[in-house]
């Protein structure tokens, strides 16, 4: 494999790294970045372990060649909160639901999650299960991710509680 120099903005960050371009971007993420909270789960995008964003779209990064993001603002989970020493809304709702379990699926979720309330900042349930699809959590903690992100985005967007007492079931 030929390896070329690569210039990529993580995070908000102009990185450089050598690599082959086709390279999938969760590697070049994890293993030359070394921000490791986006995951390996299939390597084959059905699982959504390793979703980041790309110019704010949820991306499966196992799949997708670090030569496809050149030009493009990738964001791994570890860039996800506004800013050092605070939390994004959707991470205080996760920990306010109590999402986490094993927590391997998580970050891939908070980033579709964030992709989502980016362009729907007032989802319905199907939105949201329309955008969580291929997210796989093995913890079945789908209902309290809903719940999550219903209080994300009424944190957000200063959406009134009416119409969202289901959130609280888990």
């Amino acid at each position: 494999m030929a390896t070329t120099v690569t210039r990529l903005k993580v995070n908000g960050e102009e990185r450089t790294v050598e690599v082959d371009p086709a390279t999938p971007l969760l590697w070049v993420i994890r293993e030359q970045l070394e921000l490791t909270g986006t995951k390996f789960g299939c390597g084959i995008a059905q699982c959504g372990a390793c979703t980041v964003r790309v110019d704010g779209r949820a991306v499966r990064s196992c799949v997708t060649p670090v030569s496809s993001v050149f030009g493009q603002e990738v964001q791994t989970i570890e860039g996800l909160a506004p800013a050092k020493d605070t939390r994004h809304a959707l991470q205080m709702a996760w920990i306010e639901h109590q999402v986490p379990q094993c927590g391997y699926c998580q970050s891939g979720q908070l980033m579709s999650a964030a992709a989502l309330l980016d362009t729907n900042p007032d989802p319905r349930d199907e939105d949201i299960d329309r955008a969580m699809e291929g997210n796989l959590c093995r913890c079945g903690m789908y209902g309290r991710i809903k719940a999550a992100i219903k209080t994300a985005a009424k944190a957000t967007a200063g959406v009134g509680a009416e119409g969202g007492e289901e959130a609280n079931h888990g």
